[in-house]
């Protein structure tokens, strides 16, 4: 299996044609479509430019002590079945769609009849998941021109989109996709190549599988806690995503939501500070995926100033301290996820020595560090 780090090409081969042109001239042709795997790693996907050109180091920033065997894989993983749609709009290119082609992709190649003229590609990856549940609905059916992937709600409450939206949404699964319009197919095979030892024409499609889940990893370091939150309930949220996101353009929606995830709490990790001391923390840390920031298309965005939010994105966690009290913090991390367009790194530290035990269930003694949430009693100081 050919492995790409970025890019993904897809190849048309004119099948069953002798090596001398010109080929017998049909109204159409089978054409054998190729689509290569992906493998793509987070070091490439976060390539963000920081200052003085250093490129963007998450390690240097994730002290939670993640295990791909107890925790799954922190980045993404290979797609290994492709959902592939076809749109032919005649003599016109970029015409509007009026017919759609559907097909799904086993392997590598994929061999159907083709009318002269032009084609759009639509691809994206088919989702697999161990139990058989997904969440990323596909709407195909509200426009032919545009396929959207959303997410429904969950049961638990969200409380930083009311009224709009009082409940949290499930987390996309990981979806990549890739589009290219205008491609023509014609009776001179301009634009073709001849592959001599498959005795096939070639045209090279040059498409982009990426992302359109961005994946954030968050971490709570708890200093000088000494017990005090004795455990998380395994529940956070990520506010201010998108809702939606277009596959074919990358778009993602104007509506806001809240995003659940599963955190847990780990003890006495390793701390390092700018003077080369190591400090013992807790960390409450999980993994997130989302559509990312409303209304932008971060494979276009090169630099921060260029990233469209109006968004507050608030994080929160729900804990229990050691009298048995439970609780819920609540971060506001907007700065983070704006610098943090396609996924990154998300850190919060709070001095627990400077955070009162509450006496009573349901937070009592401090709500947030949110200023503009209308239940907030007290501020944490960080």
């Amino acid at each position: 299996m050919r492995r790409l780090m970025m890019i993904a090409a897809a190849v048309i081969c004119l099948a069953g044609c002798r090596r001398e042109p010109p080929l017998h001239l049909y109204e159409e042709a089978e054409v054998m479509s190729e689509l290569p795997m992906v493998e793509l790693a987070l070091d490439v996907y976060w390539d963000y430019e920081m200052e003085f050109g250093l490129q963007y180091d998450w390690r240097s920033e994730w002290h939670f002590p993640w295990s791909d065997e107890t925790d799954g894989p922190i980045g993404y993983t290979e797609p290994t079945l492709f959902q592939l749609r076809r749109y032919y709009t005649g003599s016109v290119p970029y015409a509007p769609h009026t017919t759609t082609y559907a097909n799904v992709i086993t392997g590598m190649r994929f061999i159907d009849k083709y009318h002269w003229g032009f084609w759009d590609f639509l691809v994206w990856n088919d989702i697999v998941t161990e139990d058989g549940v997904q969440s990323i609905i596909i709407d195909e059916q509200t426009s032919l021109d545009y396929v959207t992937a959303f997410t429904n709600q969950t049961m638990s409450t969200a409380r930083y989109n009311a009224p709009q939206y009082t409940r949290s949404f499930y987390q996309p699964e990981e979806l990549f996709s890739a589009y290219s319009q205008g491609e023509e197919i014609n009776e001179q095979l301009d634009g073709f190549t001849f592959d001599a030892e498959r005795n096939i024409w070639v045209k090279q499609l040059n498409m982009t599988l990426t992302p359109v889940t961005y994946i954030y990893l968050t971490q709570v370091i708890l200093h000088n806690n000494k017990g005090r939150i004795a455990s998380v309930d395994g529940q956070s949220n990520l506010s201010g995503m998108a809702r939606t996101v277009v596959l074919n353009t990358k778009v993602t929606g104007e509506e806001p939501i809240t995003v659940s995830y599963t955190v847990a709490k780990r003890n006495n990790c390793d701390f390092p500070h700018a003077d080369g001391t190591i400090e013992k923390v807790d960390i409450i840390g999980g993994r997130v995926l989302t559509f990312g920031i409303c209304n932008n298309n971060p494979d276009k965005i090169t630099r921060i100033e260029q990233v469209n939010d109006n968004k507050h994105h608030y994080m929160d966690v729900n804990v229990q301290f050691n009298n048995g009290m439970d609780s819920t913090i609540v971060f506001d991390v907007t700065d983070q996820v704006r610098r943090r367009y396609k996924g990154g790194v998300i850190t919060v530290e709070l001095d627990m020595d400077t955070v009162p035990v509450p006496q009573r269930s349901g937070g009592s003694g401090f709500n947030a560090v949110v200023k503009d949430f209308e239940e907030v009693t007290h501020e944490i100081e960080m």
